[in-house]
C-alpha cells in the first residue's frame, strides 16, 4: 500500500505487457530480439542500475524457470519467521514478445525446522506498486511492515514463500508496470525455479498478490494452463485487485478529474510504460508544465518519494494530464486487461470497502464477471478497510481458504459479498 511504502536507500522499478493483437506492434516499437540475443544495454531513462552485480547476467539465458544464482539475504531485509532466506535470480520469458529470454530477480523464504512429508507447500507472492527503477525491487529494499507481517504469517504456518520482483525491476530492461503477461510469467517462473532447485519444497502452490501483485497472480492463473501446465496451483489469493477495461478507465477519469490525490502516481507510472511501447511519445504532449517534474521523477524515485512529491504538488488530474496522455492510454488499455476471466482454480478476493486505488465497486464487478465466466470466486468485502488495510483484514480468511485448497476441499462461491 502506498502509505506503507518504505523509503530505503536505493529503489526503483517498471512494467510492460501485450495482448495478441498488439504483440507485433509492441515488439517492433521496443526492438525486441529473439533468443540468444546479446543482453540489453542498461537504460537510465527507464531506471536501470544502482543495484549490485548480483542482478547482472551476461551469459546465455537458459529455458524459463531455471535458478541462475542465489545469495543469502541480508538480515535487515529478511523476515523474522524465516529459517533461511535468499535473494535469487532466475530465467523467464519476456512478457512483451512472449519468446525472448530474460532474467528476473526475487526472494525465497524457507520456514524454520524440518519440512513435512512431500516438502513445504509454497506461496508465490506478487508485490504491490514499488516504483519503476531497479533500486525499488523488494529484493533490494525489502518490504513494508504490513507486508512483512502478512508473509511472516505464512512462514509461521510452515509455508515457504517465493517472491518475484517482476520483469525489469532489479534486472536490466524496462519494467512493464501493470502489463499482465510479464507479471504473470515472473510469478510462474519463480515457482518453477525454486521447486526445481530446492528439494525441500513440495509441489503444492498457492499464488497470492496485493494491488499490482493481485493483477499479476490473477493473470498468472489465466496463463498457467498454457504456459506452465505442469504446475500444481491450488488457488489464488488476490487483494486490492485492479480491473482495467475501457469502461473502468472512463469511470476513473471522471471521478478523479478534480482530485488532488496520491493516486496521480498511477498515470505517471503508466505514461512511462507508454513510452516503452512508443519512444516517440513526448512527455510534453502528456503532461502539463507543472506536472512534468513529477513525470521525470518516476524514472528514478521509488514509491514513497514519488507519493511525497505528488502530494506536495497539490496537482489534480485535470491540472496534470493533457489529451495526448488519454489518447495514448486508450491504445495501451488492452495490455492491462486479463486474458481470461475464466480461471481453472478457485480465487479468494479481499476487497476493502474504502479502497480508492482499486475502487471496491470495480473489484466487485470483476468478482461478478469472473463468477459468470465460470471461475469459483470467494469474495470478501471489508467494511472500513482501505486499499492497504485490506491485506491485514483479509489474512485470517485467506489462510482458511489456503488450508482448504491445499487439502483439496471445495470452495463455496461468494460472488456478491456483504460487508464483514
Amino acid at each position: 500500500m502506498i502509505r506503507d511504502a518504505q523509503i530505503r536507500p536505493g529503489a526503483d522499478r517498471r512494467f510492460t505487457m501485450p495482448k495478441a493483437a498488439l504483440v507485433l506492434l509492441v515488439t517492433t516499437m521496443l526492438g525486441v530480439t529473439g533468443a540468444g540475443a546479446a543482453p540489453r544495454a542498461p537504460d537510465v531513462m527507464q531506471g536501470d542500475g544502482r543495484v549490485s552485480a548480483f542482478y547482472a547476467w551476461d551469459a546465455a539465458i537458459p529455458e524459463p524457470g531455471q535458478l541462475l544464482r542465489q545469495e543469502k539475504l541480508e538480515p535487515t531485509l529478511g523476515l523474522a519467521k524465516a529459517g533461511a532466506q535468499y535473494r535469487i535470480l532466475y530465467s523467464s520469458t519476456d512478457g512483451i514478445d512472449g519468446k525472448s529470454p530474460v532474467t528476473v530477480s526475487g526472494l525465497l523464504f524457507l520456514p524454520p525446522g524440518e519440512p513435512p512429508a512431500g516438502g513445504w507447500p509454497l506461496l508465490a507472492w506478487g508485490h504491490e506498486t514499488a516504483g519503476m527503477a531497479d533500486i525499488c525491487a523488494p529484493s533490494w529494499v525489502g518490504y513494508s511492515p504490513r507486508i512483512e507481517a502478512f508473509l511472516n504469517a505464512w512462514l509461521a504456518r510452515g509455508v515457504a514463500v517465493v517472491a518475484t520482483d517482476y520483469q525489469g525491476l532489479g534486472t536490466v530492461g524496462p519494467h512493464p508496470y501493470m502489463v499482465v503477461r510479464p507479471g504473470a510469467y515472473g510469478v510462474l517462473d519463480s515457482v518453477r525455479a525454486v521447486q526445481k532447485s530446492f528439494p525441500l519444497l513440495g509441489k503444492k502452490t498457492v499464488l497470492a498478490g496485493y494491488s499490482q501483485g493481485a493483477g499479476a497472480v490473477f493473470g498468472a492463473a489465466a496463463l498457467q494452463p498454457s504456459y506452465a501446465p505442469e504446475m500444481d496451483i491450488r488457488g489464488i489469493i488476490a487483494t486490492g485487485t485492479s480491473y482495467t477495461t475501457p469502461e473502468t478507465v472512463a469511470t476513473m477519469r471522471k471521478e478523479t478529474a478534480n482530485q488532488a490525490s496520491y493516486t496521480l502516481i498511477y498515470p505517471l507510472y503508466v505514461a512511462l510504460v507508454m513510452q516503452q511501447f512508443d519512444p516517440a511519445l513526448k512527455e510534453s504532449d502528456m503532461f502539463s508544465d507543472k506536472a512534468l517534474p513529477l513525470f521525470e521523477a518516476t524514472r528514478h524515485a521509488c514509491l514513497g518519494q514519488l507519493v511525497i512529491d505528488v502530494l506536495s504538488s497539490g496537482l489534480t488530474r485535470n491540472e496534470s494530464i493533457k489529451p495526448g496522455y488519454e489518447a495514448a492510454l486508450d491504445k495501451v488499455i488492452p495490455l492491462l486487461d486479463y486474458p481470461s476471466l475464466k480461471l481453472p482454480k478457485p480465487v479468494f478476493m479481499g476487497i476493502g470497502e474504502l479502497d480508492s486505488d482499486a475502487p471496491a465497486r470495480l473489484q466487485l464487478e470483476l468478482a461478478k464477471k469472473a463468477c459468470a465466466a465460470g471461475t469459483t470466486i470467494e469474495a470478501h468485502l471489508y467494511a472500513g478497510a482501505t486499499h492497504d488495510a485490506a491485506v491485514a483484514f483479509s489474512l485470517p480468511a485467506a489462510l482458511r481458504f489456503a488450508d482448504k485448497v491445499m487439502a483439496g476441499e471445495a470452495i463455496t462461491p461468494v460472488c456478491a459479498p456483504e460487508d464483514e
